[in-house]
């Protein structure tokens, strides 16, 4: 059985990049919100390591999430990260509270003491910070390892129990020696050897489900993209043609996609599928809606109902499966989390569904290790790795009211910025791109008349979790061929921007 350290979620936005540094390392990380596990769970696991993490909160505020404070004393290595690190000091009887008149926040620079946890950090270098209380007596045991300018007790250890707590985020890229501090923990403190691999994950979930749900009929929702389309091989081989694929095809999706996705999972994988042409449906229920979330979560609703109806046809079933990832139900809210947006497979399901319960085998994996283990589980890797597209489709890239028309604008434009930027040199450092119908119509001129038509925006990302991005510098001439493309192919539209805004402070969709 492969090594496991535990995550113990206290409701931060960066929560789940601390799992992923540590998979990048070859050691398997399980997340636990703190009300889902117990100490005597603890014990039993095995786990190697033990981390705490962010969270919005204040510790000595009552209704802040706490923790049993034995977890300290089971000998297991412990790794307390901002919030984490405050709730170290709070439960083994430090002081906690305001630093003074403003906290940190941003890039600060960070003095470090000689100690196993920054073996190869220099002295000085810079972290990543964002706080406002601050630990102000240490616990009996405990000595300081790092500071900053305005905090004093940036890092604690007690040597005895391998209790290690941070005041700042290591497993954001801006800590310049997060990678090194965490594999420092991994490693040199809890011992880890770094023999997970994806394949462990595959191998452990097909033997899972095939256990689980053998003999079941299950519904699995297909939309074609990445993450669906692993989640419904995974599950097809583990339940054969006992898993019904059901593909909404719901008038949003890119141009000539429908069919693409018939062909390929229908015909060369060979899946019991089953495509549902909904376009009506759809912009019937969209009709007149023009904010994003009220289109997520009719969008979300409406997947389910097709899903029951498709199911009652069928037959008794009692499981839907999704390709829910980790970036959603991150950026949908996870316990005390705040909501950034409704994901339709996530936060925008309906509270009253008629499945037994929801399967989502990919829950617990990002991006890059769902492609991973598309891999492993044989998947071309033309699917594997084509760019995600949103569950909502469309919907989440053209501003104001869905109309056919305008669809079929932004699909058109959509399929030539796509074919510009895959023939170009660009394309392996461009994770996803796309194009948007903003909402702006401008003054234009074509063949020496006036036009008055659509702006579509360009967009493309560099990233590798999804959960932060940055804008890809696209060659000018790359930029120029989309555009003039556009321009004089489609109709209606006479102008074409770029956007460059990082993630964050936008997300990768514009809705």
């Amino acid at each position: 059985m492969a090594e496991k350290v535990l995550v113990i979620d206290f409701g931060g936005q960066y929560n789940q990049l601390i799992a992923r540094r540590i998979r990048e390392q070859k050691v398997y990380a399980e997340i636990k919100n703190y009300d889902k596990i117990t100490v005597e769970e603890i014990k039993k696991t095995g786990y190697k390591g033990i981390v705490f993490t962010g969270g919005p909160n204040s510790v000595y505020d009552e209704k802040s999430p706490h923790f049993d404070p034995e977890v300290l004393n089971l000998g297991i290595p412990v790794l307390g990260i901002c919030y984490g690190h405050q709730l170290t000091a709070y439960m083994a009887g430090g002081k906690v509270g305001p630093a003074g008149s403003s906290g940190e926040y941003g890039k600060v620079k960070l003095f470090v003491s000689d100690n196993v946890l920054f073996d190869g950090v220099p002295s000085e270098s810079v972290c990543w910070m964002s706080h406002f209380d601050s630990v102000l007596t240490l616990p009996e045991g405990y000595k300081v390892i790092a500071k900053t300018e305005k905090c004093p007790c940036a890092a604690m250890v007690n040597e005895e129990k391998k209790i290690y707590s941070v005041q700042f985020h290591p497993e954001v890229t801006h800590t310049e020696y997060g990678k090194t501090i965490l594999s420092n923990f991994i490693f040199k403190v809890c011992g880890c050897s770094g023999d997970w691999e994806i394949g462990d994950f595959v191998k452990s979930a097909i033997k899972e489900y095939k256990t689980r749900l053998g003999g079941k009929k299950v519904l699995c929702a297909l939309s074609g993209g990445v993450d669906s389309a692993v989640a419904a091989v995974l599950l097809h081989k583990a339940i054969g043609r006992n898993l019904i694929c059901v593909f909404v095809d719901h008038g949003l999706l890119r141009k000539n996609e429908g069919d693409s996705v018939e062909e390929t999972f229908g015909n060369k994988f060979n899946m019991n599928l089953i495509r549902v042409n909904a376009e009506d449906r759809f912009l019937g229920k969209l009709k007149g809606v023009t904010e994003p979330e009220r289109k997520r979560k009719i969008i979300g609703e409406e997947f389910i109902r097709v899903f029951e109806e498709e199911g009652r046809k069928i037959g008794k079933v009692d499981y839907l499966v999704q390709g829910t990832i980790y970036p959603d139900v991150i950026e949908s809210g996870r316990g005390d989390a705040s909501t950034i947006k409704s994901h339709h497979n996530v936060g925008g399901l309906p509270s009253v569904i008629d499945f037994e319960e929801i399967i989502e085998p990919l829950r617990y994996l990002f991006k890059d290790e769902v492609r991973a283990a598309g891999e492993e589980l044989g998947i071309p890797k033309e699917i594997v790795w084509r760019q995600p597209f949103p569950g909502p489709g469309l919907a989440v890239r053209l501003i104001g009211e869905l109309t056919k028309d305008k669809l079929d604008v932004l699909r058109d434009a959509d399929a030539i910025f796509r074919e510009e930027v895959e023939k170009s040199e660009i394309r392996p450092y461009a994770n996803q791109y796309f194009a948007v119908l903003t909402d702006t119509k401008s003054v234009g001129v074509m063949g020496d008349a006036r036009t008055y038509g659509y702006t579509i925006a360009l967009r493309s990302v560099t990233t590798d979790d999804f959960m932060t991005a940055d804008w890809t510098r696209i060659p000018f001439d790359v930029l120029e061929r989309a555009s003039s493309r556009i321009t004089n192919e489609v109709k209606g539209v006479n102008r074409v921007v770029y956007d460059i805004t990082s993630k964050p402070p936008a997300t990768v969709e514009w809705e």
